[in-house]
């Protein structure tokens, strides 16, 4: 249990809630049952049977349950027979666990765990059974729900008595802010939800434990705001006519208005004496990297040098490629033909070559360099600056806390500090997630961008919607344009593990039935070229294909050279082909919704409008067709990320992503008590404002130190 649930103390146990509760008439109707999730169902034998398989030696049982809503049927194999076969007669009610899978069209329980609810002639007993409220438990395999019961139900002790065993639990809410929300004791609040009487009681203890976790985590982040608004740093302000204003005056279009708005929201930050925290959200081709640019040419022209740290080689040698195209004789200074007020624009990675390396350090440490473009190789301490003012840092969310302490300690002072990401984060997300960041948006696309369309084509349930799907790129090459097919895997098994697709789910059951590799570039262009997209011009592009290799098929994609470019994701970030207006995904179900979004900015970027066909082999209504319906029906990337979070629970946008064991967060739903974290965030800002330390709250602060152990601390300072 330990291991599988992560509840180690009886406090754990008693933090782990209900994940719902059921009555009789309202468990999981049989009508209704989700496949692939764990599901708890009370209902009724109908017909139980015993058939022989391989000459009699095999047997298995086959139990029929109905609910009056509909009938599920459940098979035991082998030794597993004896027990349901004498337990299980019909007439008999009972409580049945297990995961709903499919068998010759048919949903079914294999193996389920079960619990007999007393003899049907106790029409008490069933008639108490009906109206209570049953609690189910987020349960695995290991552990069921009616388990994971029985262990609360001992540390509570009799009923009625429960308020001696939670005497000396820890209350981290002050009893003034209680008293004045109206809000339960916490004995009383883990009472209701465990054993609740009424659904009231449900609504009130999870009102009250909504708040506590709300109110920790926005302490948590106000000290961190706190701490960081007392460190000193260095007013960068810009010069008039400076380097900037020459920028400016290169530039051959206008800034949009958001870029504008966010560009004076950081100015206003970096003239300020202590370190600018701010967030930068954007859609994929809302202009971030203009914004940054500007605030560090500002911060070049007072003095300070700027770095921006971008999380792979591919990306830093974009951003700096497209950094000296913008500024041009400007990004020259001290150079013959640069100009007067220019600077040096160096670019530092691991895999330069010593010489250029050096050249690089030495342009930096003396100053000589105003931008420095890098991976994490600006981290090592051989890296020193003049003086470093500002520290941009691309694509957040893969970077530790580490990674970004050890930058920012390269300068004299703290240097201010802005973060960019292109995944929108919803705003009770970067309130909760980035409660220590001020947060600017862009949310205009520049003007010239075509509309996509986006269709599901279920490949398995409707054939020849794939084979229509052909064609419609076969169209798209006839009218002079060209198209992207992106598969999840390389082929060949060569080191594959390098392309799986960021944020893509983890295979689901409804794979592990098929035991289907993901489709693979080497072998879907094979069949294409034969099939389908005979007579086309189709090349494939891969990570593991030679940099000149990849440049050459990239060129000649650009200059109209191929017609089809069989693809994983490597084209995912930064690939511009404005004639490229279709992109088939292949196993689509097996990327992530905002990896989806992104891949699908690559076309529809030229004057024609884009066509993204999702191809998938999942039956309908699983949870991967959802998503990947939800994915088609909108190309806001702020309401995909909001239905991406509903989907994945906010466990994986609150740090414990990859344990997908539970979110550090219970009760509380980052998108549906929006005014309970805000109004959290104002009594915690409240509070540390007028006890930084919180001597006079000595439950608060041990609640503090329980939420922020190494692992939860480590995630909230990414933020």
């Amino acid at each position: 249990m330990a291991d599988h649930l992560d509840l180690h103390t009886v406090g754990d146990l008693l933090h782990h809630y209900p994940r719902r509760y059921a009555e009789r008439g309202e468990l999981t109707r049989l009508s209704d049952l989700p496949l692939d999730e764990h599901v708890t169902v009370v209902a009724q034998v109908a017909d139980a049977r015993v058939h022989t398989f391989n000459g009699g030696r095999g047997r298995r049982l086959e139990v029929t349950i109905t609910d009056g809503s509909g009938r599920l049927q459940l098979v035991f194999f082998g030794k597993g027979v004896h027990k349901p076969r004498t337990e299980l007669q019909p007439g008999t009610r009972a409580m049945f666990a297990g995961k709903v899978s499919v068998f010759n069209r048919k949903r079914q329980l294999a193996h389920p765990e079960f619990k007999a609810l007393g003899a049907e002639s106790g029409a008490e007993a069933v008639e108490a059974f009906a109206h209570q409220l049953l609690p189910l438990y987020p349960a695995c395999k290991q552990m069921e729900s009616w388990q994971i019961q029985q262990a609360i139900d001992t540390v509570l002790g009799p009923a009625g008595h429960e308020e001696t065993a939670l005497a000396g639990l820890v209350d981290p809410l002050p009893d003034s802010l209680r008293e004045g929300r109206g809000l339960a004791t916490l004995p009383e609040a883990l009472r209701k939800i465990h054993r609740p009487a009424t659904k009231t009681d449900i609504a009130m203890a999870r009102e009250r434990l909504k708040w506590d976790e709300a109110f920790v985590l926005q302490v948590a982040l106000a000290r961190r705001r706190r701490a960081d608004a007392q460190l000193p740093a260095a007013p960068r302000k810009p010069v008039p006519d400076g380097l900037l204003t020459a920028f400016d005056a290169r530039l051959p279009f206008t800034l949009t208005d958001g870029q504008r708005r966010v560009s004076e929201e950081i100015f206003a930050d970096l003239a300020t004496d202590h370190p600018m925290h701010r967030l930068l959200q954007g859609e994929v081709g809302s202009g971030k990297t203009m914004v940054a640019l500007r605030a560090m040419l500002g911060v070049v022209d007072a003095g300070g040098q700027a770095a921006m740290l971008a999380p792979t080689e591919v990306l830093a040698q974009q951003h700096h490629r497209s950094i000296t195209e913008m500024m041009g004789e400007l990004a020259e200074g001290g150079m013959l033909g640069g100009a007067e007020q220019g600077t040096k624009v160096v670019l530092l990675t691991g895999s330069m070559g010593a010489a250029a390396r050096r050249q690089a350090l030495l342009d930096l440490v003396t100053g000589e360099a105003g931008i420095v473009i890098g991976t994490h190789a600006l981290i090592e301490d051989k890296v020193q600056f003049n003086d470093l003012g500002l520290v941009v840092v691309d694509e957040q969310h893969r970077f530790g806390v580490e990674q970004r302490d050890a930058l920012r300690s390269k300068g004299k002072q703290p240097p201010h500090l802005l973060v960019m990401t292109a995944t929108p984060i919803p705003r009770t997300v970067a309130m909760t997630v980035f409660g220590d960041l001020e947060t600017s948006v862009l949310d205009q696309l520049p003007s010239g961008r075509s509309p996509i369309a986006s269709h599901v084509v279920p490949a398995k349930d409707k054939p020849h919607f794939l084979t229509r799907a052909w064609e419609r790129v076969r169209e798209e090459v006839a009218a002079g344009h060209q198209g992207y097919v992106v598969c999840p895997r390389i082929g060949d098994d060569i080191g594959d593990e390098g392309e799986t697709p960021k944020g893509a789910a983890s295979p689901s059951p409804e794979d592990e039935a098929e035991k289907r590799p993901p489709l693979a570039v080497v072998e879907v262009a094979e069949q294409l070229t034969k099939g389908p997209l005979s007579g086309l011009r189709v090349e494939v592009l891969h990570g593991r294909m030679q940099p000149e290799a990849k440049d050459d098929v990239m060129r000649r994609f650009a200059a109209g050279e191929v017609d089809v470019l069989v693809a994983t994701t490597v084209i995912e970030v930064g690939v511009n082909v404005p004639n490229a207006t279709a992109m088939v995904i292949m196993d689509a179900d097996r990327f992530g919704v905002s990896q989806l979004h992104q891949l699908r900015g690559r076309v529809g970027r030229g004057s024609a409008a884009g066509l993204c066909l999702l191809v998938s082999d999942m039956p309908e209504g699983s949870p991967p067709r959802a998503r990947l319906g939800a994915v088609a029906a909108t190309l806001d990337g702020f309401e995909l990320s909001r239905i991406d979070l509903e989907q994945r629970r906010e466990g994986d946008v609150l740090g414990q992503a990859q344990s997908g064991v539970r979110s550090s967060l219970r009760v509380l739903a980052v998108i549906d008590d929006e005014e309970v974290i805000a109004a959290a965030r104002e009594e915690a800002a409240a509070i540390v404002a007028d006890d930084p330390e919180l001597t006079g709250y000595p439950e608060l602060r041990t609640a503090l130190d329980a939420l922020l152990d190494k692992e939860r601390e480590e995630y909230l300072d990414k933020g």
